[in-house]
């Protein structure tokens, strides 16, 4: 079973998925937001149906935005509202994963094999994606006993969960 990882940007999506094992994350695509936050959504379900390519797919994370002293920021509650909207219409569980310093990480990590700061922003948000995607597998590892740096998970949002049980900050 594989897992996706997701990278919300106010421009454009960055997509990673974890191998077989769930155990390494790799950049997939990035594609563009859309024009509000609906289209954004059936863009995310359809590329997310187009990664899985049949195969199954156990669970989608989605990087969470925080300040770096972990309290909420802008975006949060506009990420919040898409995966509880994205949830609503797959029938596998969206977890968010905290993404504080994921885009710098990614940033640093491309900046080692692609010297073209313009071929490095082109993978930006899929790499992203995959530091976000790599955080929250290591976490998975670190609760079930494995050793394994990690940040710390963020929420849980079923699919079946309903509108008057969101999270009020």
């Amino acid at each position: 079973m594989r897992i996706i990882g997701i990278d919300l940007g106010e421009r454009r999506i960055g997509f990673a998925t974890s191998d077989a094992s769930e155990t390494l994350a790799t950049p997939v695509k990035t594609i563009e937001r859309g024009s509000s936050d609906a289209v954004a959504v059936e863009l995310l379900r359809s590329t997310i149906t187009e990664i899985a390519d049949g195969e199954e797919v156990g669970s989608i994370v989605v990087g969470l935005p925080r300040r770096l002293d972990g309290s909420p920021n802008l975006q949060t509650p506009r990420v919040k509202k898409m995966v509880e909207m994205l949830s609503k219409q797959l029938s596998i569980p969206v977890v968010t994963q905290d993404e504080r310093l994921s885009s710098h990480e990614a940033e640093e990590r491309l900046a080692f094999s692609e010297k073209d700061w313009r071929r490095r922003k082109a993978r930006l948000d899929a790499a992203a994606a995959a530091v976000i995607l790599q955080d929250y597998l290591d976490a998975r590892k670190q609760v079930s006993g494995e050793s394994g740096e990690s940040r710390e998970s963020g929420e849980f949002w079923e699919s079946s969960e309903s509108e008057d049980s969101e999270e009020s900050e």
